[in-house]
């Protein structure tokens, strides 16, 4: 009988199925964008440190409008000779992560992307952009109506007492509300990738809704720099609207609905 040989193609993976990689060549590749992504922050940092005065201008223009309304000094202080300089190396720091970030976001794709079917690779624009976008929201969002108001309330609160705000407490406050506002914003990202994962289904958010309301008042609660209820439903509110645009992100990503695409 004649001998047969089974011959094997030569690229074993079908159009429109999953890349495998082994974990060590997630951990390489994990090094190699974490790498890419630190030397793009560090670049931008140097570039963003010459600009931090201008910077810290836009930055105390709620503190200082809200001094103004009551009447009061409108210049900080600080207390330490080195508070200066370490405030400006804080802001192009933190200047420096937002313009790399679409670099880096790019590099977040490119480490999850062989776990994606083909057509799933196009949403790599759609994701950079609505990433930009919802952290852009989420700061604008604080910037021009959450902290003028906190701001407001806080300084007419106590305004039987002369305030001393200093540059570093002040500065410290604009950036736990500002990302924090910005970070919240991204919950439709994040539950993207989760249902991408098969973690959470549409069907699961819709059951846990009441939870989930509850969930977002308490944080609200937390982020939010005044006691008044006012204030933590202006936090609350566009949460909820996202935890609703987040329920049909997920129910488009979801691996049954990716499974009927491929």
């Amino acid at each position: 009988m004649p001998e047969t040989t089974a011959e094997f193609p030569s690229n074993p993976e079908k159009p429109g199925e999953l890349h495998a990689m082994s974990f060590l060549e997630h951990l390489e590749e994990l090094r190699r964008r974490i790498i890419y992504s630190a030397i793009a922050v560090g670049i931008a940092f140097f570039f963003c440190w010459g600009f931090a005065d201008r910077i810290y201008s836009l930055m105390q223009k709620p503190i200082v409008q809200a001094l103004h309304k009551h009447n009061l000094p409108e210049q900080l202080v600080y207390l330490n000779p080195t508070d200066p300089f370490n405030l400006y190396l804080k802001i192009g720091l933190m200047a420096g992560v937002f313009v790399a970030s679409p670099f880096v976001l790019f590099q977040v794709w490119m480490f999850i992307a062989p776990g994606l079917y083909r057509k799933e690779k196009t949403y790599v624009v759609p994701f950079m952009i609505s990433t930009i976008l919802l952290f852009l929201a989420g700061g604008f969002f604080g910037y021009r109506m959450v902290f003028p108001a906190a701001l407001d309330f806080l300084i007419g609160y106590g305004s039987q007492f002369h305030p001393m705000i200093t540059i570093t407490e002040y500065t410290d406050l604009f950036l736990t509300v500002l990302l924090g506002l910005g970070a919240v914003f991204e919950m439709p990202i994040l539950v993207f990738f989760l249902a991408l994962m098969g973690i959470v289904t549409p069907g699961w958010m819709l059951r846990n809704f009441r939870y989930s309301i509850l969930v977002i008042f308490i944080i609200a609660a937390v982020l939010t720099p005044t006691t008044d209820i006012m204030n933590m439903c202006i936090f609350a509110a566009p949460m909820i609207l996202l935890y609703i645009v987040s329920i049909g992100v997920a129910w488009l990503v979801h691996p049954m609905r990716r499974r009927k695409r491929s």
